[in-house]
């Protein structure tokens, strides 16, 4: 299974890339929204993990972008934000991910999550 990670941080991007390598995903990492789209152009993903605030292209911009080509509709996100989930509700659509989860992220957590978004996912493919 094939995981895009989005952050501008490079911290979370290294920790999150290890935590997920160490589960036996593949992990590959975009440093901004734009970044991330262009690697969604060159490969396909099962997954994407984005943060909401970032240069170039934010979180939002950036899965409304995925959400355009067919490919990538039903294709889990996950959001990550510091904002909170009420305030994401006013400003934009929360239904285009299939998960919000916030900063800092908890990282076994995240992990369940993971797990069960593919393991959905997998399962939809194989029928």
């Amino acid at each position: 299974m094939k995981i895009l990670v989005v952050d501008d941080n490079p911290v979370i991007l290294n920790s999150l890339s290890e935590l997920l390598f160490a589960q036996g995903y593949f992990v590959d990492t975009a440093c901004h929204g734009l970044d991330g789209s262009e690697k969604l152009q060159k490969r396909y993903y099962d997954l994407v993990i984005v943060d909401h605030l970032m240069p170039i292209m934010n979180g939002i911009q950036l899965t409304k972008h995925i959400r355009q080509h067919k490919i990538y509709a039903d294709t889990p996100v996950i959001l990550m934000t510091t904002q909170g989930h009420q305030s994401l509700k006013l400003i934009c659509n929360t239904d285009l991910f299939l998960a919000i989860i916030d900063k800092p992220v908890d990282a076994e957590n995240l992990l369940k999550l993971v797990n069960n978004l593919l393991s959905v996912n997998t399962r939809y493919q194989l029928l």
